[in-house]
């Protein structure tokens, strides 16, 4: 009998996505949206991510521009980026923010890649974790006679193939990552 893995596929997708989501985080030598667009700005009472109320572009290598859709927030949206743990300063020109991004010093590229290390092993812990789920529900399944002995070692090699190849992908994932904050 064959074993269904797109549990673990599935769980493994999901995984990825919340390790290139926190890597997107890390901020290297280039401004990206995604730095700031998650921050949150107070929107009439209501913390809204800045992505939610302003239009963010990238004006060069190391700057951001945020125009606000509506230039009353302007203030909060200064207020919020230096108030949020990126080091940055806001600074308000006319109805725009622009937000430069300073060069990392030697030290915050050695703390950058401290951080992506330990989400690299977080993530690999997760998938350790579906692993061993998984490897227990094959076990299960030998015990109640659902599987042989034979498929139940098959299905103990697949799993394994399964969680090399994503192992290997978070590492390609997080070397690309490395060379972005090294350089």
């Amino acid at each position: 009998m064959m074993y269904d893995f797109s549990k673990i596929k599935k769980r493994i997708e999901e995984i990825e996505q919340w390790f290139r989501d926190e890597i997107s985080l890390l901020r290297t030598g280039r401004a990206t949206p995604a730095l700031v667009e998650n921050i949150k700005i107070d929107y009439y009472g209501t913390k809204t991510p800045l992505k939610g109320v302003a239009a963010i572009s990238v004006e060069d290598a190391r700057t951001l521009r945020v125009k606000p859709w509506d230039t009353e927030i302007i203030m909060n949206i200064e207020a919020a980026v230096r108030s949020s743990d990126l080091g940055v300063q806001a600074i308000t020109e006319k109805d725009t923010v622009r937000i430069p991004f300073p060069e990392l010093t030697e030290e915050r590229r050695k703390s950058l890649l401290k951080i992506l290390s330990e989400k690299l092993e977080e993530a690999r812990i997760s998938m350790r974790r579906e692993r061993d789920e998984i490897w227990k529900d094959i076990q299960d399944g030998e015990r109640e006679g659902v599987l042989s002995e034979d498929e139940k070692y098959r299905h103990k090699d697949d799993l394994q193939d399964i969680i090399d190849k994503a192992v290997k992908k978070f590492e390609e994932i997080a070397s690309r990552k490395q060379r972005e904050i090294s350089h």
